[in-house]
């Protein structure tokens, strides 16, 4: 059983607050007595939340940035643990994706990714982690994706941040274990958020998608228990074990005649 009893009175900074999974995860764990301090780009989305979180209780804070803007991460740091503000768990969960054929997609997209998903997901926790290990005390999340499994034509870029972001927290993991910090990557699969509609994309993976705060209550509890891994649903660890056992070039070759572009079909 995870002892989430361990986040109660603990501040959180949540990145992607704004709207899917960021959101679940900042309701799940004020859930658990959390207090919060939420970032995203759209601070109207923030505010909301926050009023929604603090109607109940949860004292919450909200600190507007773009991860995609490399000096919003040491911003962060001094608004918070800079300027005494304890944080004991770091989620970092923002990030974005681009569907298409990657030499037709716009550039900015493509960087975008690599900048929001892996340069803010290590700045943020390089600046974090340290103060956690000295207080041997510490969690942080960092959500993958199940597209970190392998690779994945027409989200090519994402695929690949998510596999960084995956092998980061494992090996992070690893290191500061004996020092009382924990580390947990979570891979989720198609989830109710607005990737979709970021990543320009309403045909692909157009079946069941898992409810966001089935997400956010996994995560949290295998982040209390220590868990390095989870995947939240049974076709993603399903998917995840079969991989192992084919090429990779057979799984690229199915993927892209089943994620192939429309525009691309002939």
């Amino acid at each position: 059983m995870a002892n989430t009893q361990v986040f109660n009175g603990k501040w959180a900074l949540v990145t992607g607050a704004s709207a899917g999974i960021g959101a679940a995860l900042a309701r799940e764990l004020a859930g658990h007595g959390t207090r919060l301090i939420l970032t995203a780009r759209r601070k109207d989305r923030l505010e909301a939340l926050a009023a929604e979180l603090t109607a109940k209780g949860t004292e919450v804070r909200i600190a507007a940035a773009d991860l995609n803007d490399p000096a919003a991460p040491q911003q962060l740091y001094d608004a918070t643990e800079g300027a005494g503000l304890t944080v004991d768990i770091l989620i970092n969960n923002a990030g974005l994706g681009q569907y298409g054929a990657f030499y037709e997609s716009p550039a900015e997209q493509e960087l975008s990714q690599v900048r929001v998903n892996c340069e803010a997901v290590v700045r943020l926790t390089r600046l974090f982690i340290p103060r956690m290990v000295e207080r041997r005390r510490g969690w942080v999340l960092i959500v993958a994706s199940t597209a970190s499994f392998q690779p994945l034509p027409y989200l090519t870029t994402y695929a690949a941040t998510k596999a960084f972001d995956r092998f980061f927290a494992l090996g992070l993991a690893e290191e500061v274990a004996r020092l009382g910090v924990k580390v947990t990557a979570l891979c989720p699969g198609p989830t109710e958020s607005e990737f979709f509609q970021v990543a320009r994309t309403k045909s692909f993976m157009p079946g069941n998608r898992q409810p966001a705060p089935d997400v956010a209550r996994l995560a949290v509890a295998a982040l209390a228990r220590g868990q390095r891994t989870i995947v939240p649903y049974f076709g993603g660890r399903f998917t995840a074990l079969l991989v192992r056992f084919l090429p990779v070039g057979l799984i690229t070759w199915f993927v892209e005649k089943a994620a192939r572009p429309e525009t691309h079909s002939a």
